[in-house]
């Protein structure tokens, strides 16, 4: 959700400041600010809105100086509102950045408010300011009134201090929620994400659970949870500057579907170089570790649970193991039966998903610790805490509706599936070659799908003054109207549900009239028929079909019945090919009315709050 960066550097940080929170953007928040320490004082703009008007308010003023933090904020107590922006200033000394949740603001407030502050928002954070003020007022240093201050607060929380009294000092900590320390020549800096820094450099540490730090321009120190001094590795960060550019599309999330071809090539290719479906895929030990397995739970929030859903279906049929499915939100507030032969499969692009976190965290905590992360980013929190870590190379997504991001997930699930099916014996050497000349033939079948891109577009222009649709599916078509209708909500604000096609009748089959679209995925599988009976009762009703059938299929186009012809039917795989229409009519449908299509309101990329 809301965003970190911070600097110190011999050079003026402003400027490194304002370009790392517009790479921030894409997480989603409502306001921006920044503050910095210049002529022995602190000097702070904060603007509701898009950051190119604090940017705007920061020039007009003429900030400048070599140390400073800014912050992207997505509202969660009180209003958005410019004191409610981050950064805050605890008696115009010292300044502070936060995301995450402090769970007992409430109690610390009213305990500084009997110390004497005064509050000036309806924050959580300000509480975070104040505390530490007041640990350095009894004569802490900066580091070390953190450290104090953070042992005081319960929740989630990423933080950047600056303080006038210590004008060469940055200090950083983090519960919960992503941030990492970017080391440069002479200068160094805090981030909540990577791409906010890498302009400036790529070696990171990333921040273990309970780490504080001190920076200045010469060196970093870093202190565990009992502020011991530690070292943590150094990564060096494979994202690029040209992958967080536009070029030459008009979104991010155009951008994102139109390079699924090459980010599932990239993550087959992976496939490929490890000799097949093989454990080693997983990591070092996971031959061992997958040996005794006999069932699988998926944890995972939005999109990646979509992706889950997929994959039950994959792992029940070629691995012959019994597969659930839970929200992660769900699945940490519930008794769970624990079973220590159970492999626990989190999902998550950014690999910071609170809720996914959590729930990882209780399946452990209850003795199952068989624990495999598929993720975008494999240095982040989830792959850190599993054992077991599919990489899916689909590259930096900035958009918040994922995309690509999806469709790598999907073929590392079904790599999971095959390499089970293998272990167990159920998946012989022929099919696992065929199933793997599959995978190598689906980026062009991406590709032929992402052709028929003028043909949706012309759909979203009947889709665009509509309020609600609804998608159908069955089998394993069934989580991609999930995700079609996820999507067409997110971007286009229009209510739309997925349902499985036979369900109708079960009720939803009322809402259908003329002015309820319904949008079919129909591949040329074993329940064609049986879609096809389900198109039949949507159209004695009045409603009007948009219908995604492979080339091979024998649908007729006629009044009411609308048809796009994906490419020939690609088996086991077809989930995958079929993602992409209705990515492509969500994206153009919000075109032509006009929203946000990269930034939906209310919506944020990284979910790091409860």
């Amino acid at each position: 959700m809301c965003g970190i960066v911070g600097a110190i550097a011999h050079r003026d940080v402003v400027p490194l400041l304002v370009d790392g929170l517009k790479r921030l953007e894409y997480r989603g928040y409502d306001s921006a600010g920044i503050a910095v320490i210049a002529n022995e004082d602190v000097h702070r703009v904060r603007r509701t809105g898009r950051v190119a008007e604090m940017e705007s308010a920061a020039l007009a003023e003429g900030f400048s100086a070599t140390l400073g933090i800014g912050h992207t904020r997505w509202a969660t107590h009180g209003g958005v509102t410019e004191s409610n922006a981050h950064p805050h200033i605890s008696h115009g000394e010292l300044a502070l950045v936060h995301n995450g949740i402090i769970e007992n603001h409430e109690a610390q407030r009213e305990r500084l408010i009997a110390l004497g502050y005064r509050f000036e928002s309806q924050t959580d954070t300000e509480v975070i300011a104040h505390l530490i003020h007041h640990h350095r007022a009894r004569g802490a240093s900066l580091i070390g009134a953190l450290q104090q201050a953070v042992k005081e607060l319960h929740g989630a929380y990423a933080l950047a201090v600056i303080d006038r009294r210590d004008p060469f000092t940055l200090v950083a900590a983090r519960v919960g929620c992503p941030l990492l320390v970017g080391l440069g020549d002479g200068e160094n800096f805090v981030a909540s994400d990577v791409s906010a820094i890498v302009s400036a450099t790529r070696r990171v540490i990333f921040l273990e659970e309970g780490d504080t730090a001190e920076l200045s321009c010469d060196a970093v120190r870093v202190f565990d949870a009992d502020d011991a001094p530690v070292t943590r590795e150094v990564h060096v960060s494979d994202v690029s500057l040209a992958s967080l550019e536009l070029g030459p599309y008009r979104h991010f999330m155009q951008k994102e579907i139109h390079e699924q071809p090459r980010a599932i090539g990239d993550t087959v290719e992976g496939i490929v170089d490890a000799g097949g479906f093989d454990a080693v895929l997983f990591g070092a030990d996971a031959a061992r570790l997958l040996a005794d397995v006999d069932s699988v739970q998926v944890l995972a929030c939005g999109t990646s649970y979509y992706a889950g859903l997929t994959a039950r279906y994959w792992i029940e049929a070629l691995a012959g193991l019994p597969c659930a499915v839970d929200i992660a939100s769900e699945y940490r507030y519930r008794r769970v039966v624990a079973n220590p032969k159970q492999l626990i499969v989190t999902i998550s692009q950014s690999g910071e998903t609170l809720d996914t976190m959590e729930a990882l965290k209780y399946a452990k905590a209850q003795g199952q610790d068989k624990t495999l992360s598929i993720c975008n980013v494999p240095e982040s929190a989830i792959p850190r805490a599993s054992r077991l870590v599919f990489h899916t190379r689909a590259g930096a997504e900035i958009g918040v509706a994922s995309t690509k991001a999806f469709t790598t997930q999907l073929v590392a699930l079904f790599a999971l599936a095959v390499t089970l099916g293998k272990l167990r014996g159920q998946v012989d050497a022929e099919r696992e070659a065929a199933l793997l000349d599959d995978l190598r033939h689906l980026p062009g079948s991406v590709q032929h799908a992402l052709n028929l891109e003028p043909q949706v577009a012309s759909w979203a222009e009947k889709f665009a003054p509509r309020q609600h649709a609804l998608f159908l599916g069955r089998g394993t078509h069934y989580p991609i109207a999930l995700e079609g209708a996820l999507k067409l909500k997110e971007i286009s604000y229009i209510h739309a549900e997925g349902y499985p096609a036979g369900e109708l009748k079960h009720g939803p089959l009322a809402l259908v009239d003329e002015a309820m679209p319904v949008v079919v995925i129909a591949p040329n599988d074993a329940l064609l028929e049986k879609v096809k009976s389900n198109i039949q009762e949507v159209r004695a009703r009045g409603g009007e079909m948009f219908v995604f059938a492979d080339a091979d299929s024998s649908f007729t186009q006629s009044e009411g019945v609308h048809v796009i012809r994906t490419p020939r039917h690609v088996g086991i795989l077809s989930p995958i090919v079929h993602a992409i229409p209705v990515q492509l009519l969500a994206y153009h449908t919000a075109l032509a009315r006009g929203t946000d299509v990269d930034k939906p309101r209310n919506l944020a990329k990284s979910v790091t709050v409860e």
